[in-house]
């Protein structure tokens, strides 16, 4: 972070603002089986974290693992009205997908009833409509089990 805000004119405490949810999201992702974290620093208007990308594995036995319907029942009932999930079929199966204005959360019910990869983008800048949420919406869409 200091890096990427010195000399752009960021103020102190932004640049601060921004270390602290980046920690925090690294934390929090790693607590929870996170696997890969991409942070896109460039932006063409600049200075700002156009977008990031937070990748978790959600492992559970296939007893206990949900089928994306019930999962995005529990979802919706745990996230709040300003929170549109759905069942979406992408090329990896049915997913469940979570959207607000600037994140767009993946879960993608894996084979074998063996849990789910969550994929987790943030787009604070340009917002999820938009040609970077698009972007993200690809992403998740070219997801393959090989």
């Amino acid at each position: 972070m200091d890096k990427e805000s010195a000399g752009s004119g960021v103020p102190a405490d932004v640049a601060r603002s921004v270390w602290t949810t980046l920690r925090n999201t690294a934390e929090s992702g790693l607590a929870r089986g996170a696997l890969e974290f991409f942070l896109k620093t460039e932006s063409p208007g600049g200075p700002g974290l156009p977008a990031s990308l937070l990748i978790s594995l959600i492992p559970m036995s296939p007893e206990l693992t949900p089928e994306p319907d019930e999962f995005a029942r529990a979802l919706a009932d745990r996230a709040g009205p300003e929170v549109q999930v759905d069942v979406i079929e992408l090329f990896a199966g049915r997913t469940v997908r979570a959207l607000t204005e600037t994140t767009m959360d993946f879960h993608v019910h894996m084979p074998g009833d063996v849990g789910y990869l969550h994929l987790a983008f943030s787009v604070p800048l340009s917002g999820t409509r938009s040609s970077m949420g698009e972007l993200r919406d690809a992403i998740a869409h070219s997801l393959r089990w090989v």
